[in-house]
């Protein structure tokens, strides 16, 4: 697809397709959607190409997000630690933050590069069961923070 701005949307819905007819669960899906978005606009913004390509792999368990550009763009895609009143450069800290790994790696026989980045979509192992609370005994006697039991008789000094 051509390297602007109305293929972010293009990648989107095409991911969206994808992912719903291979039932992979909303949570997933959206968090690939995410991602999606993410590399596709860094690739437009930021590697001077003419064109990128976006691919989708699955295997049990996983997805497998790509984005090829031609990296005709300085330096390598990195996190950045935006200020609070930047308006970019948060994109690759919400790929960290959704993925469970991201790399960048270059294209066999050709130049440019490829961006990529895995997700689980099993559901996660369920946290160990808490076990319930015991009950504590009655006490008789209050204790000194919950006050005179009612009409008891007072200590006296």
């Amino acid at each position: 697809m051509p390297a602007a701005p109305e293929s972010v949307g293009a990648a989107r819905r095409s991911m969206r397709e994808t992912l719903t007819a291979w039932h992979i669960d909303a949570e997933a899906r959206d968090n690939a959607l995410v991602v999606t978005s993410e590399l596709v606009t860094n690739a437009v913004t930021h590697s001077a190409s003419e064109r990128i390509v976006c691919r989708l792999h699955a295997t049990a368990g996983r997805i497998r997000i790509e984005v090829e550009d031609q990296n005709r763009g300085t330096g390598l895609p990195a996190p950045r630690q935006p200020g609070p009143d930047d308006q970019s450069g948060r994109g690759l800290l919400l790929v960290e933050a959704l993925c469970d790994d991201w790399g960048v790696r270059g294209t066999p026989h050709r130049d440019g590069r490829i961006v990529w980045a895995e997700l689980t979509t099993e559901p996660k192992d369920p946290a160990p069961a808490t076990p319930a609370p015991t009950a504590l005994p009655a006490r008789s006697v209050p204790h000194s923070a919950e006050g005179p039991l009612p009409h008891a008789p007072t200590a006296q000094p």
